[in-house]
Order: C-alpha cells, then sequence, then structure tokens
C-alpha cells in the first residue's frame, strides 16, 4: 500500500477551485490542518468569507477527491468560515462592533440600488453572518419597507447615548426614516445630511456585525465623499442597468471609489432582461451586456445580471425580499452567490498590505 504525504493530499487539493475565490483551497491559503493516520486523513479548510449554504458541498466535493487518493481509505474534511475585519483606509478608525463595512452605491437612482442592497444583506445573513444594514439615503430612506418594519417604528435608546437598530429577517437594520416622519421631505443642505449621516453610523449601537451594508444615496456628491473618507469602508459594489446614460453615471461611481483607495468589488446589473410572462420571449429593454463592459473596463467582477421581474418589485414591496420570499428561486441563488463572492473579494482585498500570518502544521 503506497504511503499518503502531505504533499499528495496538497496536490490533490489544488486540482478544485473556489469558484469565488477563484483559486484552489491551497493557494489562497485556506488549507489549515492536516492529520494523516496511516490510510484516513482528516483535513480542516477555513474559508474568509460567509458560505453557509456552500461549505458543506466544497466539503463533500473535497473529501472524495481525497478519498480517490491510492492509500487513502477514509478522508474527512471539515469546512469552517472565520471573518476577519478589513477596512481600506488605514487612517479611518474601526467602527466599534462592525468588522466589514460593504457600501453599495450608483452612479443615478432607480437602478435598483435599494433592492440589491437589501438582497445582499439578506443573503449574507442566510450564509451565516451576523449582518446590519443602513439606510444611509437621507432623502429617500426604503429599508423600512423592505424589511416589512411598519411605519412609525422608533428605535430605543442605549445610555442616552446609542441607537439600539431594529431586527427584522435576522438583519440589524437603521435609517434615518426611523427618526422622522414618513411624510415629511428632509429638506437639508449636503453638510448636514453628512454630519447626521457620520453620527448615525458611529451612533448605532450594532451588536458584533460581520457585515454592515451600507445602502448609499446615488450620485458621487458631498454625501458619498464624507461617507467614503470618514468610514472604515471595506469595499463597494456598483449598481446599474445596461442602459448607456445609467453605465455614464456608474463608471463616476467607481472612479469616486477608486479616488479614494476603496475597492470596487463588483458590478451587480439589474433589469438586463425581460421575460415576457405570457409568451416567454425575452427582450434586452435597455441595452444588453452594460454592466459586462463597465465590469472589463475597470477589470472588475461581474457580480450578477439580474432580469426586469415583478416578483423582484412585488416582494421588496412586500417586506419580503427574494432572498426570504422564495428562498429556492433562481433569483435568489443570484443573489447567495453574490454574496459569497463579495465575502471573498473583501477577504482576498483585505489581505494586500496587512501583516502576514504564518501557520505552521507540525
Amino acid at each position: 500500500m503506497s504511503v499518503v504525504t502531505r504533499a499528495a493530499i496538497e496536490a490533490a487539493l489544488s486540482q478544485y477551485t473556489d469558484p469565488h475565490l477563484n483559486q484552489n483551497p491551497v493557494s489562497a491559503g485556506c488549507l489549515r490542518e492536516v492529520e494523516i493516520q496511516g490510510a484516513a486523513v482528516k483535513v480542516r479548510l477555513v474559508l474568509g468569507y460567509a458560505a453557509g449554504l456552500f461549505k458543506n458541498g466544497w466539503a463533500q466535493m473535497l473529501q472524495m477527491a481525497l478519498e480517490n487518493l491510492e492509500g487513502v481509505e477514509r478522508a474527512e474534511v471539515q469546512v469552517d468560515c472565520e471573518i476577519e475585519s478589513h477596512k481600506a483606509q488605514d487612517q479611518v478608525p474601526a467602527l466599534t462592533n462592525v468588522k466589514n463595512v460593504i457600501a453599495v452605491a450608483s452612479g443615478k437612482g432607480g437602478v435598483g440600488k435599494s433592492t440589491t442592497a437589501a438582497n445582499l444583506a439578506l443573503a449574507l445573513a442566510r450564509e451565516g453572518a451576523r449582518v446590519g444594514i443602513l439606510d444611509a439615503d437621507i432623502y429617500g430612506p426604503s429599508q423600512g419597507i423592505m424589511f416589512g418594519i411598519p411605519e412609525g417604528t422608533r428605535p430605543q435608546v442605549k445610555d442616552q447615548k446609542w441607537f439600539v437598530p431594529i431586527k427584522a429577517h435576522g438583519v440589524e437594520v437603521m435609517s434615518m426614516a426611523f427618526l422622522t416622519d414618513d411624510n415629511t421631505p428632509v429638506v437639508w443642505r449636503g453638510p448636514m445630511v453628512s454630519g447626521a449621516l457620520i453620527q448615525l453610523i458611529t451612533q448605532t449601537a450594532w451588536d458584533n456585525l460581520d457585515y454592515l451594508v451600507v445602502d448609499m444615496p446615488p450620485g458621487t456628491g458631498d454625501i458619498q465623499l464624507t461617507l467614503a473618507q470618514k468610514v472604515p469602508v471595506s469595499g463597494a459594489v456598483i449598481v446599474t442597468t445596461p442602459q448607456d446614460l445609467a453605465l455614464l453615471d456608474a463608471k463616476k461611481g467607481v472612479e469616486m471609489f477608486r479616488k479614494v483607495n476603496i475597492p470596487v468589488l463588483g458590478v451587480v446589473e439589474n433589469m438586463a432582461v425581460h421575460i415576457c410572462s405570457n409568451c416567454g420571449h425575452a427582450e434586452h429593454l435597455f441595452g444588453e451586456g452594460g454592466g459586462q463592459k463597465l465590469a472589463s473596463q475597470f477589470g472588475v467582477d461581474l457580480l450578477a445580471s439580474l432580469p426586469l421581474s415583478m416578483a423582484i418589485r412585488l416582494q421588496s414591496d412586500g417586506g419580503k425580499p427574494t432572498t426570504i420570499a422564495d428562498p429556492e428561486s433562481q433569483i435568489a441563488m443570484i443573489y447567495q452567490e453574490t454574496a459569497r463572492t463579495v465575502g471573498a473579494r473583501i477577504a482576498q482585498a483585505g489581505a494586500v498590505g496587512m501583516p502576514s500570518l504564518s501557520v505552521s502544521d507540525d
């Protein structure tokens, strides 16, 4: 019988690519422990992103690969998720009880940014992460409606200093809409809005979050710049439609984050195609391939391309976005894949310029 070696185990694992990291688990640094006892092998991998719905299937696939090795009779593969803190701007202090901040932004309104932010937060929570969402769109807050939070709900105040976020669908939610009258518009100038937002972010008692998703206002003005410079953002997701005008504004959003050294994690393209509910005819109402062109131009991922779907709109308006309203649907699966990829990109981007850790398996 052949003697099983660590080199053989690493070679076998290296034949499989993690679809979210685009690397094999060995070169990605996920392999933490290898135990060989005769013909029995035990391996432990650690993923740096939330992957609760993925890790068991991944473990089974790698287990089969190891059991096909000559000399291995039994293999056990354990996959854990350990999410570390990452922030792009070294000079910006970290938020209390928040590991990673994900900005969801768009160059213009009406492209489905808030819907994307809500489903991204819910998808991350379904993957096992502790998640919060901050509705930073002061002039047009919508996360309260999307999360089914009744009108007039107010956050509790802790120690006369901290707002306690409202929990809905397993996600902590905070919005300026919880502090103002829903029927009264916020008539503030940019500096006032920026100050209020920073206060809202830093004075909310987040409960040890792995990810805080920030639904940013559309555009690239004073509010966005203040958030990008004063909040320790780990990375940004740009939302667009295939329409040329939306893409033009989305490019400005990408450039804004690059100027303040915040990694752009990828692009989400909404309303990519409309499929007739009667005849099944597919039509690209807003153009075709725009999101891919934008992603290719800036060298980032096209995270998702989502259809123009009445279900997405109805579920969001009803307070149960697609990810939880129809979790087994194709659209929900796209959001789950997007959430895992976003988490993986944060882990990869955060590794650049950070102190390296040496792990020895003696």
